[in-house]
């Protein structure tokens, strides 16, 4: 199976980042940052990820993003996304700075899978000063994948975009990003027509996603897996097959990500909310959770 054989190497392959009862983490994905044009689905939520993002910051949270953080298909460069999201990328840093960030690449921006792309684009937005930043900033790491391991148990989170699961937006991405650019994204700006090559707007797609990585977690001792990519966020019950998913920042005018704290779990939703004086606020919600780690390993 090819699903299996991908899953795999990305499981082996595995970035591993040791967490404790200290350890504090927030995850989003799929904010497919754009160009601030028509098919900028992340503008709309902008200010909420803003907040949210702020507030992990000062809480010392630490942020890990899997997958699908700009929108590398719709768009054909980095630069101009940059350019509309500037204060975005300038409040990631400061968890680079602090080494509270851990990027992953998902399927609209697996240009970032290749280090020399991610060391070029680095370069130019942020020109190094002396040698000392140029070491510092070249250190900056994209990962498939990443392996959270509670300290001092045998006990391992498996974190991925989730285009493993779905072969041929991972192994031919290249001819689905063509078809977006020059064919569905034309279709969605004059007849509104969905892309059915994306999970998240096929629902058909979705669920044969979820059941491919459902068959492998099977097949590898129920492993817990936190992903992204599908947009349908995923909390079971415990006893139930450990299958997350986080959500993403595209819902409307909300967005919805996984935090761990205490070594527990819970889903949180960012968004508007108006009080009694009629002010418009953003504030988080708990949707799920917290529900210990250990009820799922």
């Amino acid at each position: 199976m090819i699903t299996n054989h991908i899953l795999d190497k990305t499981l082996k392959n595995a970035k591993s980042l040791t967490i404790n009862g200290n350890s504090k983490i927030i995850m989003f994905s799929d904010l497919h940052k754009g160009d601030n044009s028509y098919a900028d689905d992340f503008a709309h939520n902008m200010k909420i990820y803003k907040y949210a993002m702020t507030e992990y910051y000062n809480k010392n949270f630490t942020y890990i993003e899997l997958g699908d953080g700009v929108e590398l298909w719709e768009n054909y460069s980095f630069e101009p996304i940059y350019k509309n999201y500037k204060n975005i990328f300038e409040l990631l840093k400061l968890f680079y700075d602090d080494d509270r960030l851990y990027m992953m690449w998902g399927n609209h921006d697996m240009i970032f899978s290749n280090p020399l792309t991610v060391e070029k684009i680095m370069y130019k937005i942020f020109p190094p000063k002396n040698i000392v930043q140029k070491e510092r900033l070249f250190d900056l790491k994209y990962f498939e994948s990443i392996m959270l391991k509670i300290e001092k148990t045998d006990k391992k989170i498996l974190l991925i975009h989730g285009h493993q699961a779905d072969w041929f937006n991972y192994r031919f991405w290249k001819v689905s990003r063509f078809f977006v650019r020059y064919f569905w994204m034309p279709m969605q700006k004059w007849f509104s027509f969905k892309d059915p090559t994306s999970p998240a707007k096929n629902y058909k797609n979705l669920i044969r996603v979820e059941r491919k990585l459902k068959d492998w977690m099977l097949k590898n001792n129920n492993q817990m897996v936190i992903a992204g990519h599908t947009h349908r966020p995923r909390f079971p019950d415990p006893g139930l097959l450990p299958y997350f998913n986080d959500g993403s920042c595209v819902h409307p005018n909300s967005i919805i990500g996984l935090e761990i704290e205490n070594l527990k779990i819970k889903m949180v939703k960012w968004h508007y909310n108006t009080d009694e004086k009629e002010n418009k606020n953003i504030v988080k919600t708990v949707l799920a959770g917290p529900q210990p780690l250990e009820l799922y390993l």
